[in-house]
């Protein structure tokens, strides 16, 4: 039975550091301008544009195509309070890559709002009115959250939810959380203005596809944003096979029949989801189709794990340290250097390269980096 959605966990907050204590934001005025150091381009000239930070590996559900009971139980080794980045630590890895031209932060886990006091990074991060700042979560604690969130200056959320039917959502969340407390939950993000709201569903085969015009139904009667996500290789612990993967035409072609569908211009270059419109004007379902259409050419995201390990794609297999530099004194010319040298080196491209092999390598696990 779930146990944690009246709170989050004090462990999960790292003890302050001296860099944690010595940020100190002055009050509201012009954000200042960038220490521009230069757009970062890789190998295959994609710049870098979008970070996600992962600020804790810990999650109260143990979705069955991310974080498996069976592996992460409650033997499992997370990381201690002392290997997880301060905000501070974050707030700084921040600040570079905003002088090297990132204008989007989502802040994933693990479910982040697992992470104590997460408001006040948030408050720090906002400081820069000019980033997306954003964040992905399971909703389970959005009931209690999402007015302080707001208040410290988050934008906007997503929401993970695979199903409307109880049942199949409990299944899959494998902690008995209902849909209602979720629905809760957006309600309340989207009453103290979070929005606009993005719903994300993984499919998976068999499993919960026979609810995608139920939960197209709701959102689009609700004006939130439901994006369909194909079931991806992510890690190593998921057992991911192609016969689970329900591609994006399939759906396109679900959801068309039922409301009429015509494609819309991306938002900017590089934008994940493949955006449609109902034709009735009544908002908007996007596809992100990792799996039967890769996006790898247009990929600008870099991901930031908990404890500060960098990853230049959701299907990497290590990461470079930026924890150590961070403690060890090193400057942010130091820190930028790093960074740049990872960027330029960047040749992934995962999901162009997709066999039933290459699933079966090792790879980080979502749940360690975020989406």
């Amino acid at each position: 039975m779930f146990q944690r959605d009246q709170r989050s966990d004090s462990r999960y907050e790292p003890p302050p550091t001296k860099m944690q204590d010595q940020v100190s934001l002055p009050a509201r005025g012009p954000v200042p301008a960038r220490l521009y150091q230069g757009s970062l381009e890789d190998t295959r000239r994609r710049p870098l544009r979008d970070l996600r930070i992962s600020v804790t590996d810990r999650c109260n559900f143990r979705c069955t195509y991310c974080m498996p009971k069976e592996v992460f139980g409650k033997d499992f080794q997370f990381l201690e309070r002392g290997q997880l980045l301060s905000f501070g630590e974050i707030h700084r890895m921040v600040r570079v890559f905003r002088d090297h031209g990132v204008e989007k932060i989502r802040i994933t886990g693990g479910e982040p709002l697992v992470r104590r006091k997460l408001e006040r990074l948030i408050e720090m991060l906002a400081y820069w009115d000019d980033l997306d700042l954003t964040l992905t979560t399971n909703g389970s604690l959005l009931v209690l959250k999402a007015r302080d969130l707001k208040n410290a200056g988050l934008k906007r959320i997503t929401v993970s939810l695979d199903s409307l039917d109880d049942s199949v959502f409990k299944a899959m969340n494998d902690v008995d959380f209902p849909v209602a407390k979720v629905l809760e939950g957006i309600d309340q993000a989207a009453a103290v203005g979070l929005t606009p709201i993005k719903i994300n569903m993984v499919v998976k085969r068999g499993v919960n596809d026979h609810s995608v015009l139920e939960m197209a139904r709701l959102f689009r009667a609700r004006g939130h944003i439901l994006r369909f996500i194909e079931f991806m290789d992510v890690g190593a612990t998921n057992g991911w096979k192609m016969e689970h993967v329900v591609p994006s035409r399939e759906l396109v072609q679900i959801i068309g029949r039922e409301w009429p569908i015509e494609p819309a211009q991306p938002n900017y270059e590089g934008e994940v989801a493949q955006r449609w419109r109902y034709r009735d004007g009544s908002g908007e379902v996007g596809f992100i189709s990792s799996v039967t259409q890769a996006f790898c050419a247009t990929c600008t995201r870099a991901r930031l794990s908990a404890e500060g390990q960098l990853y230049t794609c959701l299907f990497a297999d290590k990461g470079t340290d930026f924890r150590g530099l961070l403690r060890s004194g090193a400057s942010d010319d130091d820190i930028s250097r790093l960074l740049s040298r990872v960027w330029r080196a960047r040749t992934d491209r995962y999901s162009e390269i997709r066999t039933a092999e290459t699933a079966r390598t090792r790879k980080v696990e979502m749940s360690y980096i975020g989406g």
